[in-house]
């Protein structure tokens, strides 16, 4: 087959399919007198494997998969698949904790601040804790205060007694500083409290996709792994069992495989 051949079942152009070569992705390509590239039943699979594991993985790891799989080491390979499932198990649980943190929380809505930005010492006597609390939040990433441009102290405006308030609640709650900085984080990236539902629904569909695509991926590799396990005759099979070409019939002479 042709570059333009495994090219077309997937919309793209021959050179990429010659740049999936040249990286390593394929493996290793025969070339005819006149230097043109053959491509085999083989070479189709691992591009079908490697696209699959790019919608997983990313393009870098997907692609680092599949040079480790030609040069047979499948140990790095599968290193590489069990670390992807590892970091999506985190951001599972990531996930959760983030959810149950929002369920947790008071249903009751704290007085919003009005007027001038509270001091450290006014915060922290509306929270009932020590102001060196509220410095270790600021730490921990929880706390954003901003500074007196003449003074230099800290002012807390409504945003950050916001997320003050959420603090207090999650530590009541016995969750650990770092989950609370989780959970403040994904508040401010989704918006609030109310867009945060949406938000974790959001995260939700978006881990479930990436885990079918970490399935599919595997699918095919295994294909990939199957076909590599297989005697070159038994790939030679596999061509000629492939659909007819546009005007070809059944009885229509078969030019031999090499």
């Amino acid at each position: 087959m042709r570059p333009i051949d495994l090219a077309r079942e997937h919309g793209l152009s021959a050179q990429a399919i010659r740049n999936y070569d040249d990286a390593g992705i394929l493996p290793p390509t025969e070339r005819s007198e006149t230097g043109y590239r053959r491509y085999t039943p083989l070479h189709a699979q691992a591009l079908r494997a490697f696209l699959a594991l790019r919608r997983g993985h990313g393009h870098q790891q997907a692609m680092e998969i599949m040079r480790a799989t030609n040069r047979s080491d499948t140990e790095s390979a599968y290193r590489l698949i069990d670390a992807a499932h590892v970091a999506l198990l985190a951001e599972r649980g990531t996930r959760t904790e983030v959810a149950t943190a929002l369920g947790s929380l008071s249903t009751t809505t704290p007085t919003p601040v009005t007027g001038r930005p509270l001091t450290v010492g006014e915060l922290a006597r509306r929270l009932g804790v020590h102001p060196a609390t509220l410095r270790t939040w600021e730490t921990e990433g929880i706390l954003r205060p901003e500074r007196d441009r003449a003074t230099g102290y800290r002012q807390y405006g409504p945003d950050c007694v916001r997320d003050a308030e959420i603090t207090r609640q999650l530590r009541r709650g016995g969750y650990l500083l770092h989950q609370a900085a989780q959970f403040i984080e994904s508040l401010r990236e989704a918006g609030g409290a109310d867009a945060l539902t949406a938000f974790l629904d959001s995260w939700q569909d978006r881990l479930t996709t990436r885990s079918r695509a970490l399935l599919a991926g595997a699918a095919q590799l295994d294909t990939y792994l199957t076909m590599l396990d297989q005697p070159r005759a038994s790939r030679v099979h596999v061509q000629r069992a492939e659909p007819l070409a546009v005007g070809e019939s059944h009885g229509s002479p078969r030019p031999p495989v090499r």
